[in-house]
């Protein structure tokens, strides 16, 4: 089986035949002035769950998740920048043992954790991209890799690294067959918001595109797949427009 759970924000959970993968999973709550409503997963108690967190932002990390291992059996993927020592997880009331379920990965290495293939791209804000292999599947979550030095009209903005960099860490995908891929597509930067994600459905051969990070604006994924540029590849784009909705995916 796969199926794909929309939670909110960037927040997805995979299920394949054989495990269960969170990606960027923080709990409902209002952050910057915006309601998340997506619930906690609910999880197969066969399967294992792995956790991944590309980087520490409020809106793509909550210790929280660690209080799922004292009821499963749970395994966390941490981006380096994630901070939880000891006496952190002592104060705030977690098993300081927590930290031997933690793998901290760094951008531009390879992991080999369970049966998974694990390779981290360097984002251009913080933290980590996921390229994923496991049970015959390459999923890729991007955190908060894109394209971000553009204004509302999509002109650049300011020094190539945001821009540059971005291109750059695509080359790490062409050539690749991506069966899974949730991208960015963030409506606070206007018309520039669609640079990252024309670049990605262009250049990278993704059976599945689930835009995300769009503030539960969701109306911008329409925008983004009405113009003439991506119509050819309309098909590929997943279609979200609510928190906590199930995709059953052949």
């Amino acid at each position: 089986m796969l199926r794909v759970t929309f939670i909110h924000h960037s927040s997805f959970v995979v299920e394949t035949d054989t495990k269960q993968l969170v990606f960027d999973y923080f709990p409902a709550c209002t952050y910057n002035d915006v309601i998340f409503h997506g619930k906690e997963p609910v999880f197969s108690a066969e399967k294992p769950v792995y956790v991944f967190a590309s980087h520490s932002h409020k809106d793509h990390f909550s210790p929280d998740v660690l209080k799922w291992a004292a009821e499963r059996d749970v395994h966390y993927i941490f981006s380096k920048d994630i901070r939880l020592s000891k006496n952190y997880l002592i104060r705030n009331g977690y098993d300081p043992q927590i930290r031997d379920l933690i793998k901290f990965v760094k951008p531009l290495n390879d992991y080999e954790i369970a049966d998974m293939k694990i390779k981290t791209l360097l984002s251009n804000d913080a933290g980590v991209a996921f390229l994923v292999q496991t049970d015959g599947l390459t999923i890729y979550h991007a955190g908060d890799l894109s394209v971000w030095n553009v204004d509302e009209d999509g002109n650049p903005l300011y020094s190539d690294i945001y821009g540059g960099g971005y291109k750059k860490q695509m080359r790490h995908l062409e050539n690749k067959h991506i069966d899974l891929g949730f991208v960015v597509l963030d409506p606070r930067m206007g018309a520039g918001a669609y640079v990252g994600l024309d670049y990605f459905v262009q250049r990278i051969d993704c059976d599945l595109i689930f835009p995300m990070h769009c503030w539960e604006d969701y109306s911008i994924i329409e925008k983004f797949k009405r113009r003439p540029q991506v119509a050819r590849f309309r098909d590929k784009i997943v279609d979200i427009d609510r928190d906590n909705i199930i995709f059953n995916v052949d």
